[in-house]
């Protein structure tokens, strides 16, 4: 990325809402729900079971809004790439129809949520846009189009957009939404704590078993006794279903800057060419809006991060007036997992469980899918009338026989990882070979160890294996993290978790060099 303008390395989101601070707990507890996972599938659970008026807990491993759901785009539709075909070919019309009817109801509950809790989150209606620029997919276009009108929602194929360069057309969407995401999760814990739920932060559990009564242990050595649990960790840490075998985690780009207004795009456009670019922009001042740019999909520990950036912000500069201009830049990465069969899994976590729920594998569409989540969750437990897509999100569903090559992909991925990486010959052979400011893996009297060497030149040393399943972590060059390329598990350069599945900590180790 070009250095003549500060860059901030911090998602807008997070950078402009204060910090929260819910205690942790210091004392066993017990309640109705837990709810593991504070983002925003685990804060819309939390207040629909509160709401509902049962005891519910709330655990974050650390700061709520602030993993996933913090570092996300924001958009919020039921428009989702080129989604509509695909699941109308795969998964037939009825189901695309119960998709798009479960996803237009989250758009509209959060324009709901916002206005009857007097929550201000930037929201703005707006067009969302799949586009593509090459002349010889705008029948893919028209196709998408279609199958959206028939699963129900408002779509048209257009060739007319903002987008300041010629697109073969999109697919377009009314009356969507786009909104400051902390903002709204913010709002939303206090209001869960404010109608008796609990919230507690900096509470990492590492533990659960499965029962009449729910028990779940913490890092810090206490108890939480439930009657239900929910996993909403993005990536389940818990996982008797082998929901691994079937997601695939990927990370992507975010670019941000304040542009003149009048340069600003007012709908969401994305566009799932072979290199994904989303374009949207949000509230800044009052003659300015941020542009937000997203692209660079790339799996996590594939390294080269900087390099992406740097062609990210080269679009961005080429093609979106005001952003080689601007003044200040955010930039970011979101991380996501994409299920086998295209579709989340939502409701129970197993066949063998009516306590354990889960919420993941969202593909890209985690503000939609994460208020569905809520909302779904929350039918469950309580119980009553399910919504129509309730077996549609099943977890425990079988999969097709047509997912069964995309089940192999992902597993023949993680096996290259997993014995690749340790065959690998590119890894440095001595911590003095490490340079400040970056890592790499060296191996230490015949241990694979993740060495990162601060700007003063002190080594930190911890275990390469991953303590989810041992893949080999790798180091992301941008961010100064180590990245899990199996599962998508993070840690920090101490190897403290900073995103699951993983619980526990990369090992320290000794920062010896190799014998003779």
């Amino acid at each position: 990325m070009a250095a003549e303008r500060p860059t901030i390395d911090e998602s807008y989101w997070m950078a402009t809402v204060p910090g929260t601070r819910f205690s942790p707990p210091d004392t066993d507890l017990t309640a109705d729900v837990a709810v593991i996972g504070g983002g925003i599938a685990g804060l819309c659970t939390a207040w629909e079971l509160v709401r509902a008026g049962l005891d519910v807990v709330l655990l974050e491993a650390d700061r709520i809004a602030a993993g996933v759901t913090g570092y996300t785009t924001a958009k919020l539709t039921a428009l989702h790439g080129l989604g509509y075909a695909r699941l109308e070919a795969t998964h037939g019309a009825d189901n695309a129809a119960l998709y798009a009817l479960s996803q237009q109801d989250a758009v509209d509950r959060t324009a709901a949520l916002c206005e009857e809790l007097g929550i201000d989150a930037d929201l703005e209606r707006a067009a969302a846009c799949t586009y593509l620029e090459d002349p010889r997919r705008a029948d893919e276009l028209r196709d998408e189009a279609a199958a959206a009108r028939r699963a129900g929602l408002d779509a048209s194929f257009v060739t007319d957009t903002e987008l300041p360069f010629p697109v073969a057309g999109a697919v377009r969407v009314e009356r969507q939404l786009q909104f400051h995401p902390r903002r709204f999760l913010v709002a939303l814990a206090e209001r869960i704590t404010a109608a008796g739920g609990r919230v507690h932060e900096r509470t990492r559990v590492t533990g659960l078993h499965d029962g009449a009564r729910c028990r779940l242990s913490t890092e810090s050595g206490l108890t939480v006794t439930v009657r239900d649990a929910v996993i909403a960790t993005h990536y389940p840490v818990f996982d008797r279903t082998l929901l691994f075998t079937r997601l695939k985690p990927r990370r992507e780009l975010v670019l941000a800057a304040p542009v003149p207004s009048g340069d600003a795009p007012k709908g969401m456009y994305m566009s799932p060419a072979d290199r994904v670019r989303s374009v949207r922009s949000a509230p800044y001042d009052e003659d300015r809006r941020l542009l937000i740019v997203t692209g660079e999909t790339f799996e996590p520990g594939a390294g080269g991060v900087r390099e992406r950036f740097a062609r990210l912000d080269a679009w961005a500069r080429e093609r979106m007036p005001g952003f080689a201009e601007a003044d200040l830049a955010y930039r970011w990465a979101a991380q996501d997992n994409d299920s086998s069969d295209h579709l989340p899994y939502v409701g129970y976590a197993h066949p063998g469980t009516q306590h354990v729920f889960v919420a993941t594998g969202f593909g890209g569409w985690g503000m939609s899918n994460g208020v569905m989540a809520g909302r779904l969750l929350a039918a469950h437990i309580v119980g009553g009338p399910r919504p129509a897509w309730t077996d549609l999100y099943d977890p425990r569903r079988l999969p097709q026989v047509r997912e069964t090559a995309e089940v192999a992909k992902f597993q023949t991925a993680v096996a290259r990882h997993f014995v690749g990486d340790r065959l690998h010959t590119g890894h440095v052979d001595s911590v003095d070979e490490v340079p400040p400011g970056s890592g790499a893996v060296v191996r230490l009297e015949g241990h694979r160890c993740a060495v990162y060497r601060d700007e003063s030149g002190e080594a930190r040393v911890v275990s390469a294996r991953c303590t989810h399943l041992g893949c080999l972590v790798q180091f992301n060059d941008a961010e100064k993290v180590w990245e899990c390329p199996c599962h998508g598990s993070r840690f920090g350069t101490d190897g403290a978790v900073l995103h699951g599945p993983a619980t526990r900590p990369l090992e320290p180790r000794e920062p010896r060099e190799p014998r003779g």
